[in-house]
């Protein structure tokens, strides 16, 4: 994916994934509210271009640690959306037949080590990617997505740390939309620009428009040089916005209207669309086709069946 591409044809990969992710959530939206899916939905709308950027930089060997706000990082991977919205349903044919669920996602054939639902818990599993591949002597880089929350848990510290002192190839993403569930992350950190904290670890930090995808792609290539040529990790902040509460069920209403408005305005795929590199004719077909995969998605799941009451036990690696 990080071959050079002429800049329609990247243009068109962008607009692709983010609204590929937009309109999924959309739909996972719509069956949370029907009460079809299991568990709570932690959705990506308004976080796209972060995703897209960072993935589209990568080599298809790579890693990706994800978070209970994971859907969007499997789709701008390329995974596959049947499987995705099966799983998110609880169905057989979901990438964990069902048993992950939506905070557990995963997608081992894309190389995504699998969404957590502990804040922070996929930091060290990241760190841990990266260390494997060094000690392969691979040149495979880790992208680690986690929250502003995230970023003031004890495994963020003690990760980086290790990750700087043994420059492993680990790209630290901060997805920082302000919100750690509904705490404001400027109320409880004493500087707001998180990327700041690679200074005590001897590392690069970005602190970067998280809305922008161009920014996000041209920031996340200069990061995962860096690890595969193992000059060791970096910290890349994007600074974002949740369109909703911090889950489905939450109404989001310890955010300032005002602050709301101000950033669905810059909404990622309203940026890119004003920057014209597509006609609206090409946007159109781009929406039409992603349309189709996303409803045969949605098609697919509802039609699924769930797993067999036998199977419980099934699949468990430990005692």
């Amino acid at each position: 994916m990080s071959t050079k591409k002429e800049p329609k044809e990247l243009a068109k990969q962008f607009y692709t994934v983010m609204y590929r992710m937009r309109r999924f959530e959309e739909e996972v939206f719509e069956f949370y509210k029907r009460g079809l899916m299991p568990g709570l939905a932690h959705l990506y709308l308004g976080e796209e271009a972060v995703a897209a950027g960072a993935c589209v930089a990568l080599r298809e060997d790579d890693y990706i640690g994800s978070t209970h706000r994971g859907h969007g990082h499997l789709v701008a991977r390329g995974a596959d959306l049947d499987r995705m919205m099966a799983e998110i349903l609880g169905k057989k044919t979901g990438y964990s037949k069902g048993k992950g669920g939506s905070m557990h996602i995963m997608a081992m054939d894309k190389g995504i080590l699998g969404a957590n639902g502990i804040v922070g818990g996929g930091i060290p599993m990241a760190t841990g990617a990266g260390y494997s591949a060094k000690y392969r002597g691979t040149d495979q880089v880790t992208l680690c997505f986690f929250g502003d929350g995230a970023a003031n848990e004890g495994t963020f510290h003690e990760s980086i740390n290790m990750a700087a002192a043994w420059d492993l190839p680990v790209v630290y993403v901060i997805e920082n939309n302000l919100y750690g569930i509904t705490v404001d992350s400027r109320r409880v950190t004493k500087e707001h620009d998180l990327a700041k904290r690679a200074i005590g670890y001897g590392i690069p930090g970005y602190t970067i428009d998280g809305n922008d995808v161009e920014t996000v792609y041209k920031t996340m290539q200069k990061a995962v040089k860096h690890a595969r040529e193992g000059k060791g990790p970096s910290i890349v902040e994007c600074k974002t916005y949740r369109h909703h509460g911090h889950n489905g069920s939450d109404p989001g209403t310890y955010r300032p209207p005002e602050e709301v408005e101000a950033w669905k305005a810059r909404d990622p795929l309203i940026l890119f669309r004003d920057k014209g590199y597509l006609t609206e004719k090409e946007r159109k077909e781009i929406e039409d086709k992603v349309e189709q995969e996303v409803q045969a998605a949605c098609k697919f799941a509802a039609e699924s069946p769930y797993p067999e009451a036998s199977e419980l036990m099934d699949d468990i690696f430990c005692d």
